[in-house]
């Protein structure tokens, strides 16, 4: 097989475990032959839509089999999968198809009303719905069912394009993260190091999959050791407990926000749990008070850290020190190199803080069609700046503290707020704005606007709410608003936040 990337995954599982589950969706269990049979003939479709080596085919929706469906047909043409966040508004989602030059675009019912509102300026060739298509579209299923299964082999190397990820954008764009098979290849390897998966693996797939964690850290892993991705459409507290119980479910991945729901629902005391051996948190620290909640229960948890840009391992806690050190983000994956740095490139002393850098076969080789990103990006050659500020300890653990750019994690989600920023300013009432994450109780930190309003003009925080619902995720309209007569001022002119995160909430 000439394909050295994902998209041979399929028919090299299906050659060693033909029989066994590859997904559950639905209560439907799906053996690794029928995963190879249908994306072989989904592939057929693509190509016979124009779609060769290098097209980019696009995906929105929740979790569902036909994400990893098309992820796998995209690779067994050499194409390259663009996962869209579904929770976006159809200006965004538009821009990362215009951007990306996606081709094909493949969505869930629940995006109908974004796909209806899409500009006519993408270059969308074909559009296939997994229910209910509009004018001009096809049905998924019929149209996969008249595939050809006949085997399909492209070329593909490791240092091939895999993924397009878009991450907000610091200057009001989103960037689009370049992932190589290589870079996945290597991010499985070196979680497979840490991670004792096996090939009876029952994994639940609870975080979307467009996030580089759920893809990357679970299902992929999973897949190549011929474990059961049980896929969640979306988090569901009830049904999470539903699913566990049912499959007896061996693996799960999750953020602060999710492992905080599960252990308050009143199903917590007396769930059976015993199937578990590991869970995996992400995106944002965990407060060590959670963390031993589970270890209560007797169960594994551990931490790691990482990014969309690095595959996304990073450092993991494996789970032998788990208890010792709590709270730590654990220490470099095997295949991968880590510094602390301080402002002048020098690593930082044990216990004082720095920047992260990272170094690795599963860093990103840039952006999309942003080269200016791309070289603001690394220092020295290959070094990944991180934008995150940690310590270490003796050990040569990993804590991070805080971050040097200005993002926060609302609920999982990462949030810049020059995104949000760029928006506001639009509203002919704002003269200024500033937008900083605050601590929630519920979603770790939500967004703070600080507005300065144009002479003679008015505007209620309801208001802008409203103005902002169109054009941006729920999870980016900031909670809380606050008009003011101006705002803090370095002496370059530029607005001091570190004065704003001090003001009280009002």
């Amino acid at each position: 097989m000439r394909n050295a990337g994902l998209g041979g995954w399929p028919s090299r599982r299906a050659r060693m475990t033909p029989d066994r589950t590859a997904f559950i969706f639905a209560n439907r269990p799906i053996t690794y032959a029928e995963v190879h049979e249908r994306t072989t003939r989904l592939a057929s479709q693509l190509r016979a839509s124009g779609v060769r080596a290098g097209d980019r085919v696009a995906y929105l929706g929740r979790n569902h089999v036909a994400f990893a469906e098309t992820m796998f047909a995209s690779h067994l043409l050499g194409a390259i999968f663009v996962p869209l966040n579904f929770r976006l508004a159809a200006p965004e989602i538009g821009y990362m198809l215009d951007h990306s030059g996606a081709t094909v675009l493949i969505y869930a019912p629940e995006c109908a009303e974004a796909v209806r509102a899409l500009p006519d300026t993408t270059a969308l060739r074909q559009i296939v719905a997994l229910d209910a298509p509009g004018p001009g579209e096809r049905h998924y299923e019929t149209w996969l069912a008249e595939g050809d299964p006949t085997p399909i082999d492209t070329p593909v190397r490791l240092d091939d394009t895999a993924l397009i990820l878009y991450t907000s954008g610091t200057t009001g764009r989103p960037k689009g993260a370049i992932l190589t098979h290589g870079n996945l290849v290597w991010n499985c390897f070196n979680l497979l190091l840490g991670v004792d998966v096996t090939s009876d693996e029952v994994t639940l797939i609870s975080a979307p999959l467009f996030h580089v964690a759920a893809l990357n850290q679970t299902l992929l892993p999973t897949f190549l050791k011929g474990g059961c991705s049980v896929i969640m459409p979306s988090w569901d507290v009830d049904e999470c407990y539903d699913l566990m119980e049912k499959h007896r479910v061996t693996w799960m991945f999750g953020v602060t926000t999710m492992f905080a729901a599960f252990a308050r629902s009143p199903r917590w005391a007396g769930a059976n749990l015993s199937s578990l051996r590991l869970l995996m948190a992400g995106g944002a620290a965990i407060p060590t008070a959670l963390i031993r909640t589970y270890q209560e229960r007797g169960l594994v948890f551990c931490q790691g850290y990482g990014l969309t840009e690095t595959g996304p391992g990073v450092t993991f806690l494996e789970a032998s020190q788990s208890v010792r050190k709590v709270g730590s983000a654990g220490v470099p994956v095997f295949f991968t190199n880590v510094r602390v740095v301080q402002p002048d490139g020098t690593d930082a002393p044990v216990g004082q803080p720095g920047e992260v850098l990272i170094q690795g076969p599963n860093v990103t080789p840039g952006y999309w069609r942003n080269p200016e990103a791309t070289a603001a990006a690394f220092s020295d050659g290959d070094w990944f700046r991180s934008g995150d500020v940690a310590v270490l300890d003796e050990d040569g653990h990993l804590y991070v503290v805080d971050r040097v750019k200005d993002m926060y994690i609302s609920g999982g989600e990462n949030v810049y707020p020059a995104e949000i920023e760029a928006v506001l300013s639009e509203h002919p009432a704002i003269a200024e704005v500033a937008v900083l994450g605050v601590p929630d109780p519920k979603w770790g930190e939500v967004g703070r606007a600080f507005v300065v309003l144009r002479p003679g003009a008015s505007v209620t925080p309801d208001e802008l709410r409203d103005f902002l619902r169109p054009r941006l995720a729920t999870y980016k309209i900031p909670v809380h608003f606050d008009i003011t007569d101006d705002l803090p001022k370095t002496g370059s002119g530029k607005i001091h936040k570190p004065r704003l995160r001090r003001l009280p909430l009002p």
